[in-house]
């Protein structure tokens, strides 16, 4: 019965305020995909994810490294130094870092305190068809966990082409904008893949092993009918779109979409576009969508940017929802229980820290 009570009171630790923040700036414990693989060289790259400053660089074996964008003596950033292969050196006086974010040589000065200590957080990393996937740990969960991508982004016989930009917006807009597939018989009308399907439906969630299905009942297969997010060791969603028999060989076209968070405001959103194909068909595949689709493709993508940066910041608190948001209600909801959860274990660990404090300065 105690600790039944001591794990309300540590439940109740957080504020609905702290939740809110949370999932605005991006839930943890889960990888992110935060740049294309070839904007990293051998130079260090400044970014910002999860409000988080990030600095990444290739070794000379070609590895990713990711570790905070700030040196330990000053607090000047790291992405501003120069990349010395297994660690970076920075600009104001030298202080080199590993991949770990260990200090390994001050070299202004002999036998300095700091060197052999980790003084800036490391990102677990892995490159994945093309892009930069961080992960992203609190201190309840500081080890990357497994990460588990559906088979049309990562499966042999699927050829993909990585689609990213910059969005001027909170990620969750873009999240609810993929979860909502009646908005494609509207803003994508006249796409040419998104032309045909009834402008009415009747929708329905399905649950899934790792997330949930929302679709449009018995319009499969015409226009954009359904959406699927998965939580898999990071977060992503998956949607299918029919394509013409003029578009080239292949199976459905299928799109695997990412929003990861940058900061409250911006959001930077990946969407591969892939299909099932091999052989010639692989390429001739890959050449019409060079030469003829990716454009249009484009086109789409930016109707949906245009419509969530003019959206006002705290547009969520003034909507007037009806039977086809359902789908992005629950996605929200699942959010905000996955943050109260990951709040409660900090909470739980701070609690216990306190716990410990306290019994030492009463044994003394």
């Amino acid at each position: 019965l105690k600790l039944n009570k001591r794990a309300e009171m540590t439940d109740k630790q957080h504020t609905s305020d702290q939740v809110e923040r949370l999932v605005n700036t991006g839930l943890l414990n889960l990888w992110y995909p935060v740049l294309p693989s070839w904007r990293v060289h051998s130079d260090p790259v400044g970014i910002t994810r999860l409000s988080q400053k990030i600095v990444l660089w290739r070794d000379n074996k070609g590895t990713v490294h990711a570790i905070e964008d700030r040196c330990p003596h000053r607090g000047a950033r790291l992405s501003l130094g120069w990349n010395l292969g297994d660690r970076l050196a920075c600009w104001y006086h030298g202080i080199e870092m590993d991949g770990d974010g260990i200090v390994v040589n001050v070299p202004a000065m002999n036998n300095a305190s700091m060197v052999g200590k980790q003084c800036v957080s490391k990102y677990p990393v892995k490159e994945i068809e093309g892009a930069i996937f961080l992960y992203f740990g609190d201190e309840a969960n500081p080890e990357p966990c497994d990460l588990d991508l559906p088979k049309e982004l990562v499966g042999e016989d699927f050829s993909n082409f990585l689609c990213t930009a910059m969005w001027k917006c909170n990620y969750r807009y873009a999240v609810d904008n993929v979860m909502d597939p009646m908005h494609g018989a509207y803003l994508h009308a006249k796409s040419h893949s998104m032309a045909a399907g009834d402008k009415e439906a009747k929708m329905r969630i399905e649950d899934t092993n790792f997330g949930l299905i929302f679709e449009k009942e018995g319009q499969r297969d015409v226009n954009f009918d359904w959406v699927e997010l998965g939580d898999t060791g990071a977060m992503w969603m998956r949607l299918s779109i029919p394509y013409r028999q003029n578009a080239g060989p292949g199976g459905v076209f299928y799109i695997v979409g990412f929003a990861t968070p940058v900061d409250e405001n911006h959001t930077q959103v990946f969407f591969w576009r892939t299909r099932q194909v091999s052989g010639w068909k692989r390429d001739v595949w890959r050449f019409m969508y060079r030469n003829r689709l990716e454009k249009l493709h484009w086109d789409v993508l930016e109707q949906d940017r245009l419509v969530l940066e003019v959206m006002a910041p705290d547009a969520r608190n003034r909507e007037l929802l009806y039977d086809h948001d359902k789908g992005l209600v629950r996605v929200r909801r699942d959010f905000k229980k996955k943050a109260e959860k990951q709040l409660a274990a900090l909470a739980a660990i701070e609690t216990t820290r306190t716990n410990n404090r306290t019994q030492a300065i009463a044994g003394d």
